[in-house]
């Protein structure tokens, strides 16, 4: 899907517990060839160590992020429907591989993707009624969150933002707290 430079799959620690899915290749990532890349993905990571996590890290601290398309959409639009269900496919296999004991879905676009099969209506529900709820993607529970570049623009939801962690965190356990057994 998309007509972007080249494919993003994703990055960071396969091995880590953790799963952050956003919505697709933005300009800094399509260029660079890597998910959450630029000003957003500084923050993204920024969140991620105030956690005890990292891109970086390996084990349990280790996350892993990728997106719902793997191609950036023509002059960086939102993923239309058909272009979703195109990149399913990666997307379920990933988690399957990857096996993650939470799931962090980074804006509504990434949320939609992830609970379309077990959410009503979920293209028309706000962000923030899916927010502070543990949802579920192939038995793996989801946390619905903003996505960093969201946060960049309106900081007031940044404490918003941290309380999903939090719920994240109380779902997974701390990344001290349990092995990894990937």
């Amino acid at each position: 899907a998309g007509r972007g430079g080249r494919p993003v799959c994703g990055g960071g620690g396969a091995q880590g517990r953790w799963r952050g899915v956003g919505c697709g290749p933005g300009e800094n990532s399509d260029r660079r060839g890597g998910p959450f890349v630029g000003p957003a993905g500084q923050l993204l990571d920024n969140m991620l160590k105030a956690i005890g996590l990292s891109r970086t890290a390996t084990g349990a601290k280790a996350v892993y992020i990728a997106n719902v398309l793997k191609c950036r959409p023509p002059a960086n639009r939102n993923p239309q429907p058909g272009e979703m269900l195109q990149c399913e496919p990666y997307l379920q296999r990933q988690v399957e591989l990857l096996q993650p004991k939470i799931i962090l879905a980074l804006g509504r676009i990434a949320a939609q993707a992830l609970l379309s099969a077990t959410v009503p209506d979920v293209a028309s529900t706000p962000l923030g009624k899916l927010r502070g709820q543990v949802h579920r993607y192939l038995g793996v529970p989801v946390v619905v969150s903003y996505h960093p570049a969201y946060l960049l623009r309106t900081p007031q939801d940044k404490a918003k933002a941290w309380i999903d962690l939090c719920l994240a965190l109380d779902v997974a356990g701390r990344p001290e707290e349990t092995p990894n057994t990937n």
